[in-house]
């Protein structure tokens, strides 16, 4: 809710080529309490005073030489820091009414002027505007907080990944497809993935003497996008020597809960 006394102090700027019309107005935002009250009777300056004051509200008559209304909202529809037109127009001819809100006027007031529907719909309209800002405000913030937050995240992965690679003989990525997207650590020697240096490709190696119970029981885990710890596969060598692994994982998701990959990280057990 906005408080009585925000809506007494918003800023408003009076544009009429009458300066009876502007007196009037003048005395009437007066007697209401208001207190931040400008004027001008060159419509040709309010595109200008706008981007340098930003007015809560605009009371902006639509006959003036020179410049009409509807040629000052179209200028100050320019004015790329301002997305709510603030704008009351004031009329003398009922088929103004419709074009000018079609022209981005937030309300009309008619002459002659019944000074308590012009008190009505001047508070309505700075209520709104200030309701507005309020909440442009709040978007602001809370994007400022949400960039604060991912470079805390960006932080958070870079630690982890250079923990994660100390504590460990290697640290994997994979993507959608169980490509490797990316292996650090002497991976490469002890699982037999090669390194397209000219692609950037990561392929695995097909060798021998791999246990199929324990790859069949990996591969279901990863098929069912399900995180595994320590888990141990082992391979015997042509020679006859052998290699056991333990390997960690987890997948990973997008904002959207879509299936990204897997990152993790292994270490070599034995090797005899």
């Amino acid at each position: 809710m906005i408080h009585h006394s925000e809506i007494r102090s918003a800023s408003i700027l009076i544009v009429d080529d009458q300066e009876t019309n502007v007196s009037l107005f003048e005395q009437l935002l007066s007697d209401a309490g208001y207190t931040q009250v400008a004027s001008t009777m060159d419509p040709t300056t309010v595109c200008e005073l706008h981007r340098k004051n930003r007015y809560d509200l605009i009371l902006l008559d639509l006959q003036m030489p020179v410049m009409d209304g509807f040629q000052v909202m179209e200028c100050l529809k320019t004015n790329i820091y301002d997305a709510y037109l603030p704008v009351l127009v004031i009329t003398v001819q009922p088929g103004h009414k419709l074009r000018a809100l079609q022209a981005g006027a937030k309300d009309f007031i008619s002459k002659p002027f019944d000074l308590v529907e012009v008190k009505t719909r001047i508070h309505n309209l700075l209520e709104v505007r200030l309701l507005y800002k309020e909440l442009e405000s709040y978007s602001k913030v809370l994007e400022a907080k949400v960039v604060e937050r991912t470079a805390e995240l960006r932080e958070s992965e870079a630690r982890y990944r250079s923990l994660t690679e100390l504590a460990s003989d290697w640290y994997w990525e994979q993507d959608e497809q169980m490509n490797f997207t990316k292996v650090s650590g002497p991976v490469l020697e002890m699982l037999g993935i090669r390194v397209d240096a000219l692609a950037g490709d990561v392929e695995e190696m097909i060798e021998e003497g791999w246990n199929e119970d324990e790859r069949k029981k990996l591969q279901a885990t990863i098929n069912a996008r399900q995180p595994f710890l320590d888990f141990v596969f082992s391979r015997v060598h042509s020679d006859g020597s052998a290699q056991k692994f333990q390997v960690s994982g987890e997948p990973m998701f997008d904002r959207s809960c879509r299936f990204i990959g897997y990152r993790g990280i292994g270490v070599e057990l034995t090797s005899k």
